[in-house]
């Protein structure tokens, strides 16, 4: 966690959105804690809140469409050839992307809120080639809402915070 918060500080924006990104694409980086990090910051005049809000949504976004094209480029074919090493049977993957078909929408939206879910969302969508606009606008509702309430979170308890 250190280093999360050496980058942040040393790097600023510029951190958040590659941090961000960089978690969205399912490397292990602490997004909600960053996000929290960051409202803190902004809480302390550190960071400007709105920048932050905005930084952090756009380096969502970029993540989540890196994973998408991924997802679409090459999710298919690496689920076919390495699938079974995981359990992840021909079969398996039809009923996953079945209920992907019906449910994706609604599991873009809040699987955000669940860490995991938000990384496998997006590959998700484009391995089911979901149209690119639809995934857009529920992924981007999705990191607006996300990217508010956990910076929003830091910003508040970082206000609220006596150190004297």
């Amino acid at each position: 966690m250190e280093w999360v918060i050496s980058m942040i500080t040393q790097y600023g924006y510029i951190a958040i959105f590659a941090l961000l990104a960089l978690g969205i694409i399912g490397l292990p980086v602490p997004d909600e804690i960053i996000m929290v990090f960051v409202g803190y910051l902004s809480s302390i005049m550190v960071l400007n809140y709105s920048v932050s809000i905005l930084v952090s949504f756009i380096g969502a976004m970029t993540g989540m469409m890196i994973s998408y094209t991924l997802g679409k480029k090459l999710g298919q074919p690496l689920v076919d050839k390495h699938g079974k090493w995981v359990g992840l049977t021909p079969k398996r993957f039809a009923r996953v992307k079945g209920w992907f078909a019906r449910f994706g929408l609604w599991t873009i939206l809040f699987g955000y809120f669940i860490p995991g879910v938000r990384h496998a969302t997006s590959y998700l969508s484009g391995i089911s080639a979901m149209p690119v606009r639809k995934y857009m606008l529920v992924a981007s509702a999705g990191s607006l809402i996300w990217t508010l309430i956990f910076i929003s979170i830091g910003y508040i308890a970082g206000a609220n915070i006596n150190f004297h």
